[in-house]
């Protein structure tokens, strides 16, 4: 997991009473405060414990639902990204939220982080898949909980059937996670079946504060975020008409409806050349710079569910004007760390920005103003929702037998490949004599992780293949990846029986399958070579697989790194192997990666769950800089490193 206070990875805790969760909702790169809270939250949940994936959207809501382009431009990430994050949900590929609801049937918990009803049917469809409705349990396993985290029980902005779509949700899901006691009211009115409040934690972006030096003139006011008629900033312009000497940047997108509105208020001539509009979206490296070039953070609205805008505000020295309504009436201190004023009320508004316009009052409010608690809200924050995710439903009671140990060919259905692989398994066993090859047959310098940089290490696997008489492979460097393959699954999956659920993904006529098959395994064998990411994909149960193998002659590329990474950090059972190959080369040589590199995958594996199965440094670490400066440009063939990867 990830230190969020240092950034570096970290073993997860285990105990008793960790979970395997998946969390749903939109990331990085989709922008907001909910991608914001989803992102932090996994990361969260990791440092609490539990065993988590992200399971997000490549393509988020239909356009003519959403005013601009939910993605964030080109720039840093608002938060910390979730390194074990799976985009498998395209929102105009409802293929994709069935099969990756089936994925999930292993978890213990499904959290739904919901924001609008018009992506309920996703929702519901992926829950159904993952066996998590109430009502319909598995037979013979435990069912997942379902928890929905709703971050509006309603759009702020309603449309025609939205209750009648979260009435759907609620009466179809285990529990219910709302961030206001008005909102716990709503959800229960529309059928909720079980419903917590928790207010929303802290998810800053912007970094660290940056310090403010005194300053003169007239008052500076700043608008942040999205900007749409419930938060009031028409009100707040038209205010400000009475009140000469303040100014106001609204930093921040413009609903469109909002915009001929916004706009004709800022040519008013009483607010010329006071009201600074920066209409497009704020990166989140340029908030603190933004912030601590102003006096007061404004949030004049009309109406709000949750909002972390007062703790931001604070957390940067800023004092907040904002209406008096919840959640901001229990965050700011009237007069002391902030002012309160009633919403749409312009002359209680006009009233307040005239105490701001004295210095000292503005001083005063700033030192009133304490760095927030952001880890004690959080840890309420997440003991409420792990007593929603581990509680029994009231169809858990039902006597079922346990679940098989992992591995057994007498586990529950894990998709089409793995039932595959059990019917190859039998297939196998009574066609052919099997080879009876154990692991301490196999010399100690066959090694699990190494690197091929002298044609005559190839020439050494292939006799070695030979003499303890497996099939014959014309490619000596596919013998040499399969070789160090196929002693890797010997040594730490084989339970004695041959029953590791083994997926190649080297494609068909696999030097690997063959030995496979020959000592008595029943490999699947998969070719996604070239195939897109969002088309490469396992369609299997969380947890379900031994071994997956990604070894061709001239090794994967760093996107095939990254795509089998991601699909082995959930697809693999605790202890399961990942085996690829990376070439190595010159930075001239197409696809092949240096030694940083090959250090960088190693990061990003280790982010994801999995610890290398031998060692990287010293001799490797040489050898592969040989081999990189000994590749020809045109050439990575004797440039090649296998890694085996186990999974946590």
């Amino acid at each position: 997991m990830t230190d969020l206070r240092t950034g570096e990875v970290v073993p997860a805790a285990t105990g008793s009473a960790a979970l395997r969760v998946a969390v749903v909702g939109p990331t990085h790169p989709h922008k907001g405060g909910v991608a914001a809270h989803t992102t932090m939250l996994a990361h969260h949940l990791t440092e609490a414990g539990h065993d988590v994936t992200l399971v997000s959207w490549a393509h988020l809501y239909p356009s003519k639902l959403h005013h601009a382009d939910a993605a964030v431009p080109e720039g840093v990430p608002e938060v910390p990204p979730y390194p074990r994050t799976i985009r498998a949900l395209s929102w105009a590929r409802p293929d994709t939220w069935v099969r990756t609801g089936r994925r999930l049937r292993d978890v213990d918990a499904v959290i739904v982080v919901h924001v609008m009803p018009q992506v309920v049917p996703a929702h519901l469809a992926l829950l159904r898949a993952a066996d998590a409705v109430p009502g319909r349990p598995r037979r013979g396993v435990h069912r997942p909980h379902s928890v929905v985290v709703c971050h509006n029980v309603l759009p702020h902005e309603s449309r025609p059937g939205d209750a009648a779509l979260m009435r759907l949700l609620f009466t179809r899901v285990d529990a219910t996670l709302v961030h206001s006691a008005e909102q716990g009211r709503l959800a229960h009115e529309l059928g909720a079946r079980r419903v917590s409040v928790a207010d929303l934690p802290p998810h800053l972006p912007g970094g660290e504060p940056i310090t403010r030096g005194p300053r003169t003139g007239p008052t500076r006011l700043l608008a942040l975020g999205l900007i749409r008629e419930y938060k009031g900033i028409d009100v707040l312009l038209r205010a400000m008409r009475e009140v000469p000497d303040v100014t106001l940047t609204i930093a921040g997108e413009v609903w469109p409806s909002q915009r001929e509105v916004i706009e004709r208020l800022v040519t008013d001539p009483r607010l010329a050349g006071r009201v600074k509009l920066r209409d497009g979206y704020v990166p989140a490296d340029e908030l603190a710079a933004l912030l601590a070039d102003h006096d007061v953070l404004t949030l004049p609205y009309r109406s709000a569910t949750a909002s972390q805008n007062v703790i931001l505000g604070h957390a940067h020295g800023l004092p907040v004007l904002a209406s008096d309504i919840a959640p901001f009436s229990a965050q700011i201190e009237d007069g002391v760390n902030g002012l309160l004023v009633p919403p749409e009320d312009e002359r209680a508004l006009a009233g307040a920005l005239r105490r701001l316009g004295d210095p000292q009052v503005r001083a005063r409010l700033a030192e009133g103003v304490q760095t927030p608690d952001l880890s004690g809200p959080w840890a309420h924050y997440l003991g409420t929702l792990e007593a929603l995710a581990a509680a029994d439903s009231e169809h858990e009671g039902d006597p079922s037998p346990e679940p098989p140990a992992p591995g057994t060919p007498e586990g529950p259905s894990s998709g089409p490949l793995v039932g595959a692989a059990r019917r190859l398994r039998s297939q196998v066993r009574s066609r052919r004599p099997l080879l009876e090859i154990h692991h301490a047959e196999l010399p100690d310098w066959v090694l699990p992780t190494d690197v091929l940089g002298d044609p005559a290490e190839a020439d050494d696997a292939r006799r070695l293949a030979r003499a303890i008489g497996l099939p014959i492979s014309l490619d000596k460097v596919s013998t040499w990846a399969a070789l160090g393959a196929l002693a890797a699954i010997l040594r730490v999956r084989d339970d004695g029986r041959r029953s590791a659920i083994i997926v190649d993904e080297t494609g068909t006529r696999s030097t690997l399958s063959r030995w496979a098959r020959a000592v008595g395994f029943a490999p699947v064998e998969i070719d996604f070579t070239g195939s897109h990411p969002s088309v490469a994909a396992l369609d299997v149960d969380t947890g379900s697989l031994d071994v997956i193998v990604r070894i061709h002659p001239r090794g994967c590329d760093a996107d095939d790194v990254d795509n089998v990474l991601e699909q082995a950090s959930w697809a693999l059972r605790s202890g399961g192997l990942l085996i690829i190959t990376i070439p190595i080369g010159p930075p001239s040589a197409q696809g092949a990666l240096g030694p940083a590199d090959v250090r960088g995958v190693l990061a990003r594996a280790h982010a994801l769950g999995f610890v290398l199965v031998g060692d990287i440094d010293g001799d490797v670490n040489a050898r592969m800089r040989e081999a990189g400066a000994r590749a020809r440009a045109d050439s990575a063939a004797y440039g090649l490193v296998r890694l085996t990867l186990r999974r946590r």
